[in-house]
């Protein structure tokens, strides 16, 4: 597919204009399918480009830049945010910012990007591979190993800019941002400090569950439902998808009651956030383990943010026992895995620690 180009870019930064190609025109309706618990679907989209967030606004002075880089043939949309009184003359330190597993650049992601930026900070937020307004194909993958390449990807876009210091990029991801994010910066040596907001390992939590506690058992069962699906879509089938985020009842982790709050009503959502996951993404992502090798190859200060009632605490807690470089764990007191994402007196707590680690460290 022909990729639109970036018909007018300002070095002053003062505009960076771009046509986007609208995937949502390009996607069909599909039949209502399930799996297991799962109730999943095949949504056509509305056409036009979705409006940014009004939540993240700017603050006076500050700007928002669409800013376009690539990850292979992949083209990459992102968001990229300049501090109050922006001077292309001057050198910045950077941040780039991950998304959680099923989340777009205009939430929570972008809610850190802009009040990093309001620290003094240039940040980039940006979709995922096959994700949001990023290319790739096919739609709604979940690649771990692809995502990882996305970050480094968007460090080279950060390394190229003439305002931004080659040598002062730090990242931040939140979720499954939080596991992608430690795993790149192991190998990633220009990302110089590591910030994660409620981390998980998405590998970690496609085999275990939420709490840690599905059995191998259930694990292959899963794996071998993935197989039949693959069997069937080579052979014709149309592909299936399943939701990040299930329809809540009696027996959903707290955590997860929370997240289709945020995703699924005007608490957070955002229509490029559309719940879907393509099924087959989970043999790739059961293949994944962010954490694994931390204790050798990650060298660059850690910072691991979680809520003291969050269901995922206990990774964050896993990653700190790992890392043997210089770390911390900072636990948000009545925080919740999804409260950290946009309640004001979590998400302050989360900025007042991560800016300071940032400055001090990149």
């Amino acid at each position: 597919m022909k990729y639109m180009q970036i018909i007018d870019r300002d070095v002053s930064l003062g505009r960076l204009g771009k046509t986007k190609f609208n995937w949502r025109k390009s996607m069909k309706a599909g039949a209502v399918l399930t799996v297991a618990l799962l109730l999943s679907s095949q949504a056509a989209f509305a056409a036009g480009t979705a409006d940014k967030d009004p939540l993240i606004g700017l603050n006076a002075g500050q700007q928002v830049q669409d800013v376009y880089f690539k990850n292979g043939a992949i083209r990459m949309d992102g968001d990229l945010y300049l501090p109050d009184g922006f001077d292309k003359n001057k050198k910045y330190a950077a941040i780039i910012v991950t998304h959680p597993g099923g989340g777009v650049k205009e939430q929570t992601a972008g809610l850190y990007a802009k009040k990093l930026a309001s620290e003094g900070f240039v940040t980039l937020a940006f979709d995922a591979s096959h994700q949001g307004d990023s290319g790739g194909e096919p739609r709604f993958l979940e690649n771990p190993t692809e995502r990882v390449e996305d970050i480094r990807s968007g460090v080279d876009y950060l390394s190229s800019l003439a305002f931004v210091s080659q040598d002062r990029i730090g990242a931040l991801g939140i979720c499954a941002g939080g596991g992608y994010t430690i795993n790149a910066a192991m190998t990633e040596h220009r990302i110089k400090a590591v910030g994660t907001v409620s981390a998980v390992d998405i590998g970690l939590t496609t085999r275990k569950g939420w709490n840690g506690d599905v059995p191998v058992s259930e694990q292959l069962k899963l794996l071998d439902s993935v197989a039949k699906q693959r069997t069937a879509e080579a052979n014709g089938a149309e592909p299936l998808y399943v939701n990040y985020v299930p329809q809540p009842d009696a027996n959903t982790p707290r955590d997860l009651r929370e997240a289709y709050e945020y995703y699924r009503t005007p608490r957070g959502q955002h229509p490029n956030s559309t719940n879907q996951m393509l099924f087959t993404s989970i043999d790739k992502m059961t293949a994944f383990s962010a954490f694994d090798q931390m204790g050798e190859l990650l060298t660059q200060p850690l910072l691991l943010i979680a809520g003291s009632d969050a269901g995922s605490l206990w990774q964050s807690k896993q990653a700190y026992e790992l890392a043997n470089s210089k770390k911390e764990l900072f636990v948000v007191k009545g925080a919740t895995h999804m409260t950290l994402y946009d309640q004001p007196e979590h998400v302050d707590q989360a900025v007042k620690k991560l800016a300071p680690f940032f400055k001090q460290n990149i």
